[in-house]
């Protein structure tokens, strides 16, 4: 997969330094990674691998210079305070939270810790940051640009899927990430003349109830908010019983089975989080590291699900594609 470049600032990886500056004689940075999905059977093959990965681009050594302690809520946003607690417990010096939501439970366990943003949507609207520029406080990292590209997502699935007039665009209840991409989506579906049926989740247990709307509003197409991306497999399971062509935010969507996706990659965001950690390890503060956004984005097709579906995809989309999954 290429790489995308990223809003001036961090500079690109060639420009890395092979070895890491100097830094605190003999400490071992102790780096806790807060994520939202489950621990997989090797990080190093996940999209949580891009962080160890960047760390050993930066010349960092695990278990020499660093040590990374793993927390997984397991795809349950309920199980973020009890982690953040835990990881403040555990004296970490630094916090890398892979979602908006962990980032202010960290904030509210810590006030002085630094924390990574390895993903987030809207951290100035959301009050993470002060601004993009200069964060300010304890927080900076990266901004996935979500609101940005739904209307791109909406404009591939109208040229995949025949005559498509009603989208569904599945949301997060009370998260406050949804709501920009929402407002984005409405904007985009309006003027594109598609008739929007938006769904909300709180939970697994909320996606039977969800689906079953969107079969009564007779949606043919649906939109995944990136809130959902710890609950993929199952979202993708219902979406094919429900012959809905779906697109989301991220490729490990498709790589479960989803039809599309059209945003940043997860596993590259991971790796360029290790960027904020080493700046911060070699005296930075998180408040004068500005917060970076993606300027291009990855698109990826699953063709096997496609067939599935009964869709040809068009040549226009597999010639823009980035990744064809067979």
């Amino acid at each position: 997969m290429r790489r995308r470049e990223f809003i001036a600032g961090l500079g690109s990886a060639a420009a890395w330094p092979v070895v890491a500056r100097a830094q605190q004689a003999g400490k071992v940075w102790r780096v806790g990674f807060l994520a939202s999905g489950s621990r997989p059977v090797s990080i190093e093959s996940s999209q949580y691998g891009g962080f160890p990965q960047g760390m050993r681009e930066l010349g960092h050594v695990e278990g020499k210079d660093f040590v990374i302690e793993w927390r997984f809520a397991e795809g349950r946003s309920e199980l973020f305070p009890s982690l953040a607690a835990e990881l403040v417990r555990a004296q970490v010096d630094i916090v890398v939270a892979g979602t908006s939501a962990s980032v202010r439970l960290v904030q509210q366990a810590s006030s002085t810790m630094p924390i990574v943003m390895a993903m987030s949507t809207d951290p100035v609207g959301d009050g993470l940051v002060a601004s993009l520029a200069r964060p300010g406080g304890n927080v900076t990292g990266l901004a996935t640009s979500a609101d940005d590209t739904a209307s791109k997502q909406l404009e591939l699935l109208a040229k995949a899927v025949p005559k498509l007039s009603r989208v569904g665009f599945l949301s997060g209840s009370d998260v406050a990430p949804s709501a920009p991409i929402l407002r984005a989506v409405q904007a985009a579906a309006a003027a594109a003349g598609l008739q929007l049926v938006p769904v909300e989740a709180r939970n697994l247990q909320d996606f039977e109830s969800a689906f079953a709307t969107l079969a009564n509003e007779r949606a043919q197409a649906l939109m995944v908010s990136t809130v959902f991306n710890a609950q993929r497999q199952r979202l993708v399971e219902l979406s094919l019983r429900a012959r809905l062509p779906t697109i989301s935010p991220t490729q490990e969507f498709v790589e479960a089975g989803g039809l599309m996706s059209y945003g940043v990659s997860t596993r590259d965001f991971n790796r360029r989080a290790a960027f904020y950690v080493d700046k911060i390890i070699k005296g930075a503060k998180p408040g004068d590291l500005p917060v970076q956004q993606p300027t291009r984005f990855f698109l990826t097709i699953n063709r096997k699900t496609a067939d599935a579906l009964g869709l040809t995809i068009p040549l226009e989309l597999l010639v823009q594609s980035d990744e064809i999954v067979e």
